[in-house]
């Protein structure tokens, strides 16, 4: 075809002018029908995530412990940090720039007259890259709620659900029964169904219920426990002993962690994993931007927390390290998101604001977070003890966090994916 791009950003550029509108089109109709012209359809197991938060530490989870296994794995995870490419694993590599770019044009040449966004363009095109790859199993992350995400059009051989809370609310509804509703549309009828939410919503349990799905929940069907030094997991028929710690900290990993071993269990016919090749995989796998703390002084931590469920996380995590004299936060926020909660849970435990701006037209104005920040100033603070700036982006923030903040204090990036993209990207330059 003419004129099509040859190179991977001249197409990512493509894509985004094709829909520059901020406006998410739900609805699953031009992407199956663009599926079907394409052939797109996966001769192994497939394993999909959805869930509010958690939904990339299970599928970095999945990833490791199959890799571990002498598996070969694709994987689709979003969004990505500084390469598009990030968004494709194949054997735990980031696809290649060429590959992406045959898949693109697959795409292309097979949509025709059909109009699709960039997410549901560049979803399809590495859903297909995967299925061609020979991968032995496929685990994809839903983006949005779950019912009408693009990545639904194919069907999953076990689906999980991790946490649900309220995100997203224009798009999903506005209380947990009805997001729930919308997560669990990744069910299939007579297939495993995995929730570990504590707590599951009734919407999720009764469609289960409806179309027949294989139901596990966490308490029910599969649990954990453990002590300061290992953790156990037990499912329907197998228990996993003495397992380490997963390699990605946090309060819920091991809520993330049960469901991957529960997904595991499910498949274990088709795809077997001993204990020891679990262990590695825990003990190793790794996923940027998840309470990931740099090494060095300061103490800094990339967190993507970005509503009120992650930010109650990201604050009991704090908590839970130990003393700093200081903590100084970089961050910037989207304007639909549920800022004043966010807020909330964090405030208590940050001194210092370093407010952004992101580059994204939705972007909360950081003057508007200023002046809600300064509201919160505890009495009697003085100024080398509690203050707000603003800045027009992740980098000047993370500097300026930086030149202030001493040995014994710490930094946390959080807010957005862009956030955290923003001031990776700057580490990485300063680093060359």
């Amino acid at each position: 075809m003419p004129n099509l791009p040859t190179t991977l950003p001249d197409w990512l550029a493509l894509l985004e002018s094709r829909h520059a509108e901020t406006h998410i089109d739900m609805g699953l109709d031009r992407v199956r029908a663009v599926k079907e012209r394409m052939g797109l359809a996966f001769s192994c197991p497939v394993i999909m995530v959805a869930g509010t938060n958690g939904k990339g530490s299970t599928c970095a989870m999945l990833e490791a412990i199959l890799l571990q296994s002498g598996y070969k794995v694709g994987l689709y995870i979003k969004p990505h940090f500084l390469d598009f490419n990030e968004r494709a694993r194949i054997n735990g590599d980031m696809a290649s720039d060429d590959k992406l770019i045959a898949a693109f044009n697959d795409v292309e040449a097979r949509r025709g007259d059909i109009d699709l966004t960039y997410f549901e363009f560049t979803t399809l095109a590495i859903m297909h890259l995967l299925s061609t790859s020979g991968v032995d199993v496929a685990i994809l992350e839903v983006g949005l709620g779950g019912r009408l995400d693009a990545v639904n059009v194919i069907d999953a051989d076990v689906s999980i659900v991790t946490s649900i809370d309220i995100d997203h609310k224009d798009y999903l509804g506005d209380t947990r029964e009805e997001i729930g509703f919308e997560k669990a549309g990744i069910f299939r009828p007579g297939k495993p169904a995995i929730c570990s939410d504590p707590q599951p919503p009734q919407a999720l349990i009764k469609h289960a219920e409806d179309i027949g799905a294989d139901l596990w929940l966490l308490g029910r069907d599969f649990n954990y426990q453990g002590d300061k030094q290992q953790w156990a997991y037990g499912g329907r028929t197998q228990r996993r002993n003495s397992l380490a710690y997963p390699a990605l900290r946090g309060a819920n990993q091991l809520l993330n962690a049960s469901a991957a071993l529960a997904a595991l269990e499910a498949l274990r016919n088709v795809l077997p994993v001993g204990a020891q090749e679990t262990r590695a995989g825990l003990a190793m796998v790794e996923l940027p931007g998840r309470f990931q703390v740099l090494a060095g002084r300061p103490t800094t931590i990339l967190d993507v927390a970005h509503n009120p469920h992650a930010a109650a996380t990201l604050a009991q995590n704090l908590g839970n390290m130990g003393f700093h004299r200081f903590t100084y936060a970089v961050f910037g926020i989207m304007q639909d998101k549920d800022i004043d909660a966010v807020i909330a849970h964090l405030a208590p435990t940050i001194d210092h604001w370093c407010v952004t701006a992101l580059p994204s037209p939705r972007s909360a104005d950081p003057a508007v977070l200023a002046e809600k920040l300064r509201a919160l100033k505890p009495s009697g603070a003085k100024d080398d003890e509690f203050s707000v700036k603003t800045f027009a982006n992740p980098a000047d923030a993370f500097a300026d966090a930086t030149s202030r903040a001493g040995q014994d204090d710490r930094i946390v990036v959080f807010g957005s994916f862009y956030t955290v993209a923003g001031v990776m990207a700057a580490r990485k330059s300063s680093l060359h």
